[in-house]
C-alpha cells in the first residue's frame, strides 16, 4: 500500500500519542511538543520533496497542538523537518518555538530517537519548587535506571540558553538515551529511542512523583524517617 504521505506511518502514530498525552493530563493547552527522529533506508521522492537516504529527518508536533487543537490532530498535521537545515517540508501548522531543544538533544546522542516535552502537573510540583524528585518506584528506579530525576536551574522558555542547558546535561550523562530531566518553573523533558517507551516514561514518573510527595507529606508529620524505596530507606 503506497503512503498518503510523507512517514505516513510514523505521524499517524504520533498523533495518537499526542491525543493520549492531552487526554490523560499529561500536559495542559499552555503547550507541549513530541519529536521523533526519522533516518530512511532509501531515498524517494513524494511530488516535488526529495527524500534522501540516510539523512535525518524529525517529525515533529505543530506550535499550538494543545491551545488550538486539544491534541487532537490530524496525522498530516505533524510536521516534517530537515533535522540538518530546520526546513519544515511537510505538515500543516508552524514550528515550535522550542525545536532548539529537540534539535539540541539529538546533536548530544546520535542514539537519541524521541524527545518529548510535557507540563506533567505531578512532576511539575517538584520543578516548580526547585527540587530533584526523589526517585524511588521500582519501574522508574530499577527496570527503567533513570537515575537522579534532576531539576535543571530555571532558564526562560523557548530560549536558546534552555537549550544550552539540556544540551550540557545531557552530555554530562554521556550514552544515556532514556532521561527525564525537570525543567524549573516550565515541565518535564524526555529522550529515549522510542515514542511509547518515552511515553512509558513520562506516565510511570508521574506516578512516581505524586508518591515521593505522599512520601515527604508523611516525612514532614514525623510517620516516616527518610525516603522508602525498594524495602530501604532511601536518603535524598
Amino acid at each position: 500500500m503506497t503512503e498518503k504521505f510523507i512517514f505516513e506511518d510514523e505521524r499517524r502514530d504520533m498523533a495518537m500519542v499526542a491525543k493520549k498525552f492531552f487526554d490523560r493530563s499529561r500536559t495542559n493547552v499552555a503547550g507541549g511538543n513530541i519529536s521523533e527522529k526519522i533516518v530512511p533506508e532509501k531515498s524517494f521522492d513524494y511530488g516535488d520533496i526529495h527524500i534522501e537516504k540516510n539523512h535525518p529527518y524529525i517529525i515533529i508536533t505543530p506550535t499550538m497542538m494543545s491551545e488550538a487543537w486539544f491534541g487532537n490532530l490530524e496525522a498530516a498535521q505533524i510536521l516534517v523537518v530537515d533535522l540538518e537545515t530546520g526546513k519544515k517540508l511537510d505538515g500543516s501548522g508552524r514550528l515550535t518555538r522550542e525545536i532548539n531543544m529537540h534539535e539540541e538533544a539529538y546533536k548530544v546522542n546520535p542514539k537519541i530517537s524521541v524527545v518529548y516535552h510535557s507540563h506533567a502537573p505531578k512532576s511539575m510540583f517538584w520543578g516548580t519548587s526547585g527540587l530533584d524528585e526523589p526517585n524511588i518506584t521500582e519501574i522508574t528506579k530499577v527496570q527503567l535506571k533513570l537515575g537522579k530525576i534532576k531539576c535543571l536551574p530555571y532558564r526562560e522558555t523557548c530560549t536558546k540558553s534552555l537549550a544550552d542547558l539540556v544540551s550540557q546535561e545531557l552530555k554530562d550523562r554521556k550514552d544515556q538515551v532514556d532521561n527525564i530531566l525537570l525543567l524549573n518553573s516550565h515541565g518535564v523533558l524526555i529522550t529515549s529511542n522510542d515514542l511509547h517507551r518515552a511515553a512509558m516514561i513520562l506516565e510511570t514518573t508521574e506516578w512516581n512523583a505524586e508518591i515521593a510527595y505522599k512520601q515527604a507529606v508523611f516525612q514532614k508529620l514525623g510517620l516516616l524517617n527518610g525516603y522508602k524505596s525498594c524495602g530501604k530507606t532511601v536518603k535524598k
